[in-house]
């Protein structure tokens, strides 16, 4: 790993690298991370993760080839970049569930043993998606973006890409999280481990939490994004907005709230009905 890794920076810092070697290149790295031996973010001890700048150095690589290739799979076409060519799922070994119906995993993503996907669905380059987590109709997982074990991601879940900039924290939802229909979470976000968010939840960068439980208001910062704590339950809210003007007609802005915090054998469906009513 260590020499691909050389490789990479090596060719991403020439403005005209070879695309034969490229495609080589960025071929093995996308080999790695559809077994799982190479993620775009490693975890740490601590709760910490450690953004693998390498492997997004390389994915970008591969864009830089200017030329794009037409596939086909039956009566399917598709037409991307020669250094992307389709996910073929008869090289995998785990037991994964691709329901048939429009879904699509790209190439260099990673699904791991018990993933199921319900169509139309999407898993884009770089993500990881671990063991026994459910991917609903609808939903996205953005580049990069690492998904935990046993995580439910309802119909039209919309999990954030983070390629650009190469440093930047990927959306990190971490084990046992149960995240509703209609969530978004972006920008780096992080959802802690068995936290829950209600229907229609939005996290990014600048979203901030009200945690009703404590007393604080959860923000990301530049060297820290924002993080939904373990176990919380969180429901859409709002909170006034400021000036004269937003007085005057009261103007709100959607703030999500923590209302609650599960306990570990508490399912998340029913500590989610009760948070709602």
């Amino acid at each position: 790993m260590e020499r691909l890794q050389q490789e990479v920076e090596s060719l991403f810092a020439e403005a005209e690298a070879p695309d034969d070697s490229v495609e080589r290149v960025v071929g093995r790295l996308l080999d790695g991370l559809e077994d799982g031996t190479i993620r775009s973010a490693t975890p740490m001890e601590d709760s910490a993760w450690r953004v693998e700048e390498w492997v997004k150095k390389g994915i970008l690589l591969g864009f830089r080839l200017r030329e794009s290739r037409d596939y086909a799979d039956g009566t399917l076409r598709f037409r991307d970049r020669a250094s992307m060519p389709l996910w073929d799922p008869t090289k995998t070994r785990r037991d994964v569930r691709v329901v048939p119906g429009g879904s699509a995993v790209r190439r260099g993503a990673f699904l791991a043993d018990g993933v199921v996907m319900m169509p139309p669905a999407y898993v884009n380059v770089g993500a990881y998606v671990g063991s026994g987590t459910m991917i609903d109709s609808h939903a996205l997982v953005g580049s990069c973006a690492q998904v935990g074990a046993r995580v439910h991601l309802s119909a039209a879940v919309q999990i954030g890409g983070v390629l650009e900039p190469i440093g930047a924290s990927p959306v990190i939802i971490e084990d046992d999280a149960f995240i509703g229909g209609g969530c978004g979470v972006y920008e780096g976000c992080r959802v802690g481990h068995g936290a829950v968010l209600a229907p229609g939840v939005i996290l990014s960068a600048s979203t901030p939490v009200i945690d009703l439980v404590h007393g604080l208001t959860l923000r990301g910062a530049v060297d820290r994004p924002l993080r939904v704590p373990p176990r919380a339950v969180v429901v859409p809210g709002s909170r006034p907005a400021t000036g004269d003007y937003a007085v005057e007609h009261g103007v709100q802005l959607q703030t999500p709230v923590i209302v609650k915090y599960r306990d570990d054998g508490t399912n998340a469906a029913l500590v989610l009905e009760e948070a709602l009513r």
